[in-house]
């Protein structure tokens, strides 16, 4: 599938482009981002680079992994990335991180709702998951108010870029 472009009141969510390198670098130097998400740590201007130019590009053409930037209206400032990745038929999982300078605004429920309307209409999609390492409030916060169900933890579900493993805890959000 190519990549789209999605529009809410404050934010425009389109396909990172080379130009976005640098942005999606800084952010990524994020202490939160680095420990919450799955990035290399250290976090290198090679690794924004190569995920730009080479491995979002890829997973758009492959149909298994939809991720967006999302970007202010106003300042053009990016604001986070979201995603849509194939779990199994019929369920994908809604991930995301967002800019420490932005949070706090609604920008994250903004575009994540923006995202998981396109894969109600466009994909074939009854169930989003959404998984987040105990202890990130700041997802759950958002994955609640977009009427994610919580589910459960998960003890010692992941290893994360420290070396530990850590209890996940995971939700859903039904077809509506």
């Amino acid at each position: 599938m190519d990549p789209v472009t999605l529009e809410t009141d404050r934010l425009l969510l389109r396909a990172f482009t080379p130009a976005d390198v640098d942005a999606v670098y800084e952010a990524c130097q994020d202490e939160d981002i680095q420990f919450y998400t799955p990035v290399p740590t250290p976090y290198r201007r090679a690794d924004a680079e190569k995920l730009v130019g080479e491995k979002l590009p890829a997973q758009w053409a492959e149909d298994k992994d939809y991720t967006l930037g999302a970007f202010r209206k106003d300042t053009s400032a990016l604001v986070g990335s979201y995603c849509l990745t194939l779990v199994s038929r019929g369920v994908w999982e809604l991930g995301y991180w967002a800019v420490k300078e932005q949070r706090g605004r609604g920008y994250s429920v903004e575009a994540a709702r923006a995202l998981c309307d396109w894969g109600w209409d466009t994909l074939d999609v009854h169930r989003i998951e959404w998984w987040a390492m105990a202890g990130n409030t700041g997802s759950r916060a958002v994955a609640e108010k977009l009427g994610f169900t919580v589910e459960g933890t998960l003890r010692n579900r992941g290893i994360a870029n420290d070396g530990k493993p850590h209890d996940w805890w995971v939700g859903g959000l039904l077809r509506p």
